[in-house]
């Protein structure tokens, strides 16, 4: 036997039948009956104890559970003094009390299967049991005062190691059943023990040297209990004392019978109250089965139901996560080609700028900048570019005054000084009362002063200049791709999507350091552009009258670089196929080499990446475009030239943009971002040098780290969203 165990834990069925029996038995009317059986008890509750002694029950029955021990701790045999039928068959007792004798109203006593080796001494002070059944235990002996048991009239050792019966016994002469396994006997004999319980019984008398008499004899004092004392034996027997009390003994048996039939009428009414509990039981016991039942069938659909909508809750969150998951890596995807575009473009820019600088000769075009002829003197048009002068005046003062109000007040936020402030008012003042000023007045004044008329060529010469507009594209290019970025980014935070984290972060660094660039060679040709102008008044005339303005006015006439190509020999149809494809900036190298559509239908693609066209697509773009141009002037007769006097187009023409996105315009400007600090405003302030595009122009300046990366802030650029 293990020292060590752990208890068995009933089921909760035989939780519920323990609760309800124990209630029963506490109901008011109530009879004398416990039964706890088929709980699965490892040992009998202290209640039961309690309740067998407070409502003084004469019937305990505990058969079919897992008992070791009849008495737990802190339990006493004394609570079972009014018990008269003890039920423990079906059970693992290993042994009884060794007190089992205060039991002393005991008349039944139950032991059958269970694993006992033993019964104790104290079993003869049970003078009142008429039942003994030890049937399949593991007993090898009885004990000598079994022949105590003076009213004993069942007595089951059967299927137990028992090979010898004690001597005793025979004093028992209320025996009329003893059954045995005759096979396994020594003492008495086998045929003996076959032979049945009368025979058994007259062996033992024999050999105790006593008289046998039938049980039949000593009936009434065992069912009288009071008339117990008497039955002793005698050494004249019990013939003498029949003939001595016979009408005491015939008032006494005509007692006996009525007795006799009452507690048989209280047997079968015992019997019917049983039946009828147990009906009732078994009637609760299905109905609680069937509400069970029906309980776990409701709980089972509703399971089903629950488990059948999460898992379609379950698939829809799967797909629609999958559907974001595709879009960003889509956005992504398309992210990465325009980045890789806008690398490639920077590149072609480059080669295109050199070209044009060679194309260009800077000594020739300063040499017709700074010479001044009598014939641009006399058609001077005074007025009209006093006009152009003003209006170019007028949006410089306006971006400069879009830039000091900007710088105004981030001085204000770093020094907190009052005297910023009145200063910025008077820059303010000033802008506006030269807005208000008389246009005639202005145009007067342009007239007559040269410095404004310097102002005005300056920022036209900046807006002409074909370099730094396209730096100035590629700027506004790169911004809108690092908002994208950005939102991106912020998109994935929020999916708790990490994949793919790495190259956003380094296409972000990519463009950063192409911005930074592009803000570097901005700065440098603005530096050139200045030193040009800084030549051209050093290098003109002292007493030029109109200098400025006739500048101003070549400048304005100037043609643009496509016009110049065809006058050049660049065929028309072939202009207007590069600018068609975006390849405007190889222009320069057509004519160059002086290209022409008959010769590009004798190039290949190799001739092409020989002259200097680098992406394979737009090389074979550019020759089945050419082709179909050949083709179609074959299939059609040749248009009439224009005439000879036909005046060409004095304006500025803008020339295409260099680089488009790949994705559409409308779906760039719709993009937009909220500051990530105050979550109010629109996203308007880059980071140098991590690339975010995440605050607000009013929450930038009190910030030294990106809220994003937490990186250092080099230098902040603020974006201008067209609208």
């Amino acid at each position: 036997m293990p020292l060590f165990f752990r208890k068995r834990k009933p089921s909760e069925e035989a939780r519920k039948r323990l609760e309800y029996q124990m209630c029963l038995a506490k109901e008011a009317g109530a009879d004398d009956i416990l039964d706890i059986s088929k709980c699965e008890l490892s040992e009998i509750p202290f209640g039961a104890f309690a309740t067998c002694k407070v409502l003084q029950k004469k019937v305990l029955i505990v058969h079919t559970n897992h008992l070791t021990s009849l008495l737990p701790k802190s339990c006493s045999l004394l609570s079972l003094a009014t018990i008269k039928v003890l039920d423990l068959h079906d059970n693992q007792l290993t042994a009884l009390p060794d007190d089992i004798g205060q039991l002393t109203a005991l008349q039944v006593l139950n032991m059958e299967r269970n694993q006992l080796t033993y019964l104790p001494r104290s079993i003869g002070n049970l003078i009142q049991l008429q039942t003994l059944n030890v049937k399949d235990n593991r007993l090898k002996e009885l004990p000598d005062t079994l022949g105590e048991l003076r009213s004993l009239r069942t007595l089951d050792i059967s299927e137990s190691e028992i090979q010898r019966l004690p001597q005793m016994l025979a004093h028992v002469r209320t025996l009329e059943t003893l059954s045995l396994d005759a096979s396994s006997m020594v003492y008495p004999p086998q045929e003996v023990c076959g032979a049945g319980t009368e025979a058994i019984q007259q062996f033992l008398c024999k050999a105790s040297g006593l008289e046998y008499y039938p049980p039949s004899q000593y009936l009434l004092p065992v069912l009288e209990p009071d008339g117990a004392e008497n039955s002793r034996d005698s050494p004249s027997g019990p013939t003498d004392r029949f003939s001595s009390e016979e009408v005491d003994w015939q008032n006494r048996f005509s007692d006996y019978e009525k007795r006799k039939e009452q507690k048989m009428l209280e047997k079968l009414e015992f019997e019917r109250r049983l039946e009828l509990g147990q009906r009732e039981h078994a009637q609760l016991l299905q109905q609680s089965n069937s509400q069970k039942d029906e309980i776990l069938q409701t709980v089972k659909e509703e399971q089903s139901r629950l488990e059948q909508g999460l898992s379609e809750r379950q698939r829809y969150l799967d797909a629609e996560r999958q559907r974001l998951q595709e879009q960003l890596k889509q956005t992504e995807q398309n992210i990465s080609n325009r980045i890789q575009k806008l690398l490639q473009e920077n590149q072609r820019q480059k080669k295109s700028s050199e070209i044009l600088k060679s194309l260009e000769n800077e000594r020739i075009r300063m040499e017709q900048l700074m010479s001044i002829t009598q014939e641009e003197t006399e058609n001077l048009r005074r007025r009209e570019i006093a006009s152009a002068m003003q209006q170019m005046l007028t949006e410089s003062c306006n971006s400069r005054l879009i830039q000091m109000a900007y710088e105004s007040q981030r001085q204000n936020l770093v020094q907190q000084a009052c005297s910023s402030m009145a200063e910025m008012d008077e820059r303010f003042q000033q802008i506006l009362s030269w807005q208000q000023m008389d246009q005639n007045k202005a145009i007067s004044q342009i007239l007559q002063e040269s410095a404004m008329q310097k102002a005005a060529f300056e920022a036209l010469q900046v807006k002409k200049d074909l370099m730094h507009r396209q730096i100035r594209k590629q700027i506004k290019l790169i911004e809108t791709e690092l908002l994208q970025l950005t939102q991106l980014e912020l998109k994935r935070k929020s999916l708790d999507t990490e994949a793919l984290q790495e190259m956003i972060s380094e296409q972000r660094w990519v463009l950063s350091s192409l911005l930074q660039q592009l803000l570097k060679e901005k700065t440098q040709r603005e530096e050139e552009l200045r030193e040009i102008l800084t030549e051209l008044e050093a290098k003109s005339e002292t007493k030029q009258e109109n200098y400025w303005l006739i500048q101003y006015q070549r400048l304005l006439n100037q043609k643009p670089l496509s016009l110049k190509l065809q006058e050049e020999g660049l065929e028309r149809q072939l202009v207007a196929l590069l600018v068609e494809l975006s390849a405007e900036h190889y222009l320069p190298i057509f004519a160059h080499h002086r290209i022409s559509l008959d010769m590009l239908s004798r190039m290949g693609p190799g001739d092409l990446a020989k002259v200097g066209v680098s992406e394979a697509g737009l090389r074979h773009q550019i020759l089945r475009r050419a082709q179909e141009l050949l083709d179609v002037t074959r299939a059609r007769p040749e248009l009439p030239k224009p005439p000879q006097g036909e005046v060409l187009p004095t304006a500025p023409e803008e020339l295409p943009e260099a680089v488009r996105p790949s994705a559409p315009c409308a779906e760039l400007e719709a993009q937009t971002s909220e500051c990530v600090v105050c979550l109010e405003r629109e996203a308007q302030m880059i980071f140098l040098n991590c690339g975010h595009v995440c605050c607000c122009q009013q929450c930038c300046q009190p910030l030294r780290t990106c809220p994003l990366c937490r990186q250092d802030i080099a230098q902040r650029l603020r974006i201008y969203h067209s609208r």
